[in-house]
């Protein structure tokens, strides 16, 4: 028992999140109709009650119509008791003869009140079996109000306690996302101010090397430090956009992408090739130019990784219309389980045994978070490949625009 405990204790709630909900989801079914049933059990018996009830008034009816000595206590104790269960009682015609705890509409004429029982009638004979009193004297009844409002209740019940609970998590849920935005806001903040200060050292060491009498025979060496300096330094203002509200403006989709591959091509296996294609070259969309390279580079490297290095990417951008462009970004790598599809997004999620799991997690908060857009598994097949497409917002060629 100890140990099962702790097994639970140790559960990763959030990579188990869907179980965890199907779990609370499954208990408040088990709550709710255990509510129901008991509530219906009450019902019945409720039912029986006043059946016996009704039986009860009948009796007493039909004793006081066969003896006339000393009927005060059948009136007192046995009719006039009956303060609740509606009752009509009809001749052989069907006619009403008499009534009790009927609720007639307020101002309601001789012809009124007549129509409202004959109707009253109409919905008790559907209800139960009229007791007789005799051969042409017949008594109808029906449930009391109480025990018709009692057997909506656990269905009135269920139904505030559902709204209050979505409610409560749609609350919690955006406090939760709030709290996780100014986290995440705050992390790259410091993470772009703490490179910052190295960054500007190494700049003036590049600048310094430059003008240094070694430069000629390391230039190869210091340009390609200098690459890299460039490098960081685009990171650097990834973050710094990340933790702000970044730039979002017309860009060439092609150029874009293409300058991520370009920066991509030399970082990467020889083994692996990129392929760019694009019905026109002159298609733009809204986006942050130097976050939306980075969303390219991590499906891309995530692509080399399913690849172990060998295979093929290919890139397409297509304008499905004034409103949208698809940049699909495809490899010939092991493929995804359809039920991963959402999974390979959440934080954490890796199948290589020193990865962070935060590059497809980042490449979905950036497109869905700063750009309004959607990015998601399009298809994947086991052994031959994935495909990821992303959604960005589209605008006007850049001729009409200006």
């Amino acid at each position: 028992m100890k140990k099962k405990f702790q097994d639970l204790a140790s559960l990763d709630l959030y990579q188990n999140r869907e179980k965890v909900k199907w779990a609370i989801f499954v208990f408040s079914v088990v709550i709710g109709l255990g509510s129901i049933w008991y509530t219906n059990t009450l019902v019945e018996e409720l039912k029986i009650r006043e059946k016996r009830q009704v039986d009860l008034y009948a009796e007493a009816l039909e004793y006081a119509s066969v003896n006339s000595d000393n009927l005060t206590f059948v009136f007192q104790v046995i009719i006039q008791e009956n303060k609740s269960i509606p009752v009509i009682t009809v001749n052989a015609a069907g006619e009403p003869m008499e009534y009790k705890n009927i609720n007639f509409p307020s101002n309601s004429t001789e012809d009124e009140i007549r129509d409202y029982l004959l109707d009253e009638l109409e919905s008790m004979k559907t209800l139960y079996e009229p007791i007789s009193l005799s051969d042409d004297v017949f008594i109808y009844y029906r449930n009391s109000d109480l025990l018709t409002r009692l057997q909506y209740y656990p269905y009135v019940q269920l139904s505030v306690i559902l709204v209050f609970g979505l409610l409560a998590y749609a609350f919690l849920n955006q406090s939760k996302v709030a709290e996780q935005n100014r986290l995440w806001a705050g992390l790259t903040k410091e993470t772009a101010h703490q490179l910052g200060t190295p960054l500007a050292s190494l700049m003036a060491w590049i600048d310094y090397l430059r003008n240094s009498p070694v430069f000629d025979e390391n230039k190869e060496v210091i340009l390609e430090i200098e690459k890299d300096v460039n490098k960081l330094t685009v990171v650097t203002e990834r973050f710094s956009n990340i933790g702000s509200t970044p730039v979002i403006k017309p860009e060439n989709v092609y150029q874009v992408v293409g300058d991520a591959i370009n920066y991509l091509r030399p970082r990467i296996s020889n083994k692996v090739s990129i392929e760019l294609n694009s019905h026109a070259e002159n298609i733009y969309a809204q986006m942050n130019r130097s976050l939306f390279e980075w969303v390219v580079e991590n499906i891309c490297k995530n692509a080399v990784d399913a690849m172990k290095g060998q295979g093929a990417i290919h890139i397409n951008i297509v304008k499905e219309s004034e409103q949208f462009v698809f940049v699909d970004i495809a490899d010939t790598g092991k493929g995804i389980e359809k039920k991963m599809f959402t999974k390979v997004f959440n934080p954490g999620f890796t199948t290589r045994k020193r990865g962070w799991g935060l590059g497809l997690t980042l490449a979905k908060r950036i497109i869905e978070g700063y750009h309004n857009g959607r990015v998601f598994v399009n298809a994947s097949e086991l052994g031959k490949g994935t495909s990821f497409r992303i959604v960005l917002h589209g605008v006007k060629e850049m001729d009409e625009l200006q």
